[in-house]
C-alpha cells in the first residue's frame, strides 16, 4: 500500500490520526498508545513513509499492534510463553574450553545470574554443554511471576529481547535497568563473535544478524518510551 495521507496528528488520548482519520490495528482495533511520548514516535513512523509503506521501517507500530491485537487478550499466556526460555536460559550453558571463551562467557553471563539471585531469590544450575538441566521449581516460579508482571507493551517490547537473546534474566535485567541494553547485546552474541573471531565472518550470517539488531533494538527502543 502507498502512502494516501498529507498529515499525521497525535489525539488527546495517544491515538494516530491520517488526515482527520484513527489509525486502527490489522484487528480494527483503534491504534491508542499508553502515553504521548510513544505516540510521537509512532506518529514519526507514520510521518517519515515515502512510496510504499514498508512495514520492516516501522518497528514500533508493529510491536504496538502486537501488543494490541495479540497481547492484550491474553497478556498471562503470553507471558508464559516468554517464561519457558527460563528452563533452558543461555547464560546457564557455558564452554567447557578453551580457557578464554569460559572466562568470557564468565565475566559477561556471571553478573546477570548474580543479579537475578540477589534481585528475586532464586538460584540456577549452571552446566556446561548442550544437554537440557532442569533449573530449581523456585526459579521457573519466580521468573514466572517477574515476566507475568508486566502490561500488554511491556511484554510486546520484551518478547525480542527474550526471544533474540535467548534469556530471559538478561532481559528482566534490561526491564529492572540492572544491565544495559549494549551489553545485552554483546552477552547474547558472545558465542556468535567467538566463532568469528576463529573462524571468520559467514556471510550468509550477517544479514541475519543485522535482521536480529534491528529487532532488538526496536523492543529496546519501546521499552525505554513506556518508562
Amino acid at each position: 500500500m502507498k502512502r494516501f495521507w498529507t498529515a499525521v496528528d497525535v489525539t488527546d488520548d495517544q491515538g494516530i490520526m491520517l488526515d482527520g482519520k484513527p489509525v486502527r490495528t490489522p484487528g480494527r482495533v483503534p491504534l491508542l498508545l499508553p502515553n504521548a511520548a510513544l505516540a510521537e514516535a509512532v506518529a514519526d513512523e507514520w510521518r517519515a513513509v515515502e512510496g510504499e509503506i514498508d512495514p520492516r521501517a516501522m518497528p514500533l507500530t508493529g510491536l504496538a499492534n502486537a501488543a494490541i491485537d495479540r497481547i492484550a487478550p491474553d497478556p498471562r499466556g503470553f507471558a508464559a510463553g516468554l517464561a519457558a526460555y527460563a528452563e533452558s536460559d543461555l547464560l546457564c550453558y557455558r564452554a567447557d574450553s578453551p580457557a578464554t571463551l569460559v572466562a568470557r562467557q564468565a565475566a559477561a553471563w556471571d553478573p546477570l545470574l548474580d543479579w537475578a539471585r540477589a534481585n528475586y531469590g532464586v538460584d540456577f544450575v549452571v552446566t556446561t554443554g548442550i544437554m537440557h538441566q532442569h533449573q530449581p521449581p523456585a526459579t521457573i516460579a519466580r521468573l514466572h511471576d517477574a515476566i507475568a508482571a508486566r502490561d500488554a507493551f511491556e511484554l510486546a517490547a520484551l518478547a525480542p529481547v527474550v526471544t533474540i537473546s535467548g534469556s530471559l534474566v538478561a532481559a528482566l535485567a534490561l526491564a529492572e535497568r540492572a544491565a544495559e541494553a549494549e551489553a545485552v547485546w554483546l552477552a547474547s552474541e558472545l558465542d556468535s563473535e567467538w566463532q568469528a573471531e576463529q573462524w571468520g565472518e559467514d556471510d550468509l550470517a550477517i544479514p541475519a544478524r543485522k535482521a536480529r539488531r534491528r529487532d532488538y533494538e526496536a523492543g529496546v527502543r519501546l521499552l525505554e518510551l513506556l518508562r
